[in-house]
């Protein structure tokens, strides 16, 4: 049987190295993006590596500025950015044909909500998880800075693809607990924000107590909501995640000299809304710290911490400078 033909709607960093490694597996990809990222792809290749040394060309990708190819793809990977999935659900709707599988790679939990209300029953929708980080270098290239697998629902249109993806750098994970693996990279992306504002890369922001120390709190009061709500938070790595914050928010001669080395994260790595706020585009907030802000609403209740952050990252958004670890975490945690 030949491979499903796969389209992915917003080709950015996540999207180009996930469809990238797709097809340097023999999966053929149609990649659909913004006309600056066509450009490099075109005049470079699309160019992959990780942080253990793999690393692949495709000379020509089937680039696209239009929707119109999704009229050809079976199964239709979505990593446009949260703010914009209603738009993506709309051209899906528009180019796409009915039965498609569609699959949201993409930060948050609401995304496959949006989703499923804008495509109406057309379009079955399931959900997927990137729970590493891409960084684009330029000239076409994206590196993968993090250690990890794909998630994806287990759905029969996957199991051929994730068969040829075994042991690759975007090896697919099929599972039946999604939602709650969801609510598990949702905690361990509110790190997210805290990178951002501190201007550092990755290595630098977690080698810092005090940036850790905010981490660790919007963490603790997520899971405390979580808690509230009755929703068990999937274990994503070697950790469940009630002993998060405690690791975290370690001390930094246990902290350094033990965790971290685990994580194995690459000197390149930062954040996707460290991407954001450098290229002045809006953040991601409002679907990462703000789900637990709508959540805490829901509930009756506050996240001050994570409400605090979310208004740090807006003023980010207009040009507020990084903050050193003690000023965020003066301004995130008051005296604590």
């Amino acid at each position: 049987m030949d491979a499903a033909r796969v389209a992915v709607l917003g080709a950015g960093s996540v999207g180009c190295f996930i469809g990238g490694t797709w097809a340097a597996a023999g999966v053929p990809v149609t990649f659909i993006g913004r006309p600056a990222i066509a450009h490099d792809v075109q005049e470079h290749g699309l160019r992959l590596s990780d942080s253990a040394g793999w690393h692949a060309t495709l000379p020509e990708p089937h680039f696209s500025c239009v929707p119109a190819p999704l009229g050809d793809a079976d199964i239709i990977l979505v990593t446009v950015k949260s703010g914009a999935t209603a738009e993506a659900a709309r051209d899906i709707a528009e180019h796409g044909h009915n039965g498609a599988l569609v699959i949201s790679f993409q930060n948050g939990v609401s995304n496959v909500d949006v989703l499923e209300r804008e495509l109406g029953g057309r379009f079955p929708v399931a959900r997927g998880l990137v729970p590493f980080n891409v960084a684009y270098l330029g000239s076409g290239h994206f590196h993968k800075g993090v250690a990890g697998a794909l998630f994806a629902e287990d759905r029969a249109e996957l199991r051929m693809i994730a068969g040829r993806l075994r042991g690759g750098p975007a090896a697919l994970r099929l599972r039946g607990d999604m939602l709650a693996l969801a609510w598990g990279k949702l905690l361990i992306n509110l790190n997210n924000a805290v990178n951002a504002l501190s201007g550092r890369t990755l290595m630098a922001e977690l080698r810092e107590r005090d940036y850790r120390r905010v981490f660790a709190a919007s963490m603790r009061e997520g899971l405390g909501l979580l808690r509230r709500a009755n929703i068990e938070p999937a274990k994503i790595g070697p950790v469940p995640p009630r002993l998060l914050p405690a690791i975290i928010g370690a001390p930094d001669w246990l902290f350094n000299s033990m965790f971290i080395k685990s994580w194995k994260i690459d000197a390149k790595a930062r954040s996707s809304m460290a991407d954001d706020l450098a290229a002045g585009r809006r953040t991601e907030i409002d679907y990462l710290n703000g789900e637990f802000v709508r959540l805490a609403e829901r509930l009756g209740t506050d996240a001050p911490v994570n409400r605090r952050i979310v208004e740090l990252v807006r003023a980010a958004e207009q040009a507020a400078p990084s903050l050193s670890p003690a000023a965020l975490r003066r301004a995130a945690l008051g005296g604590r």
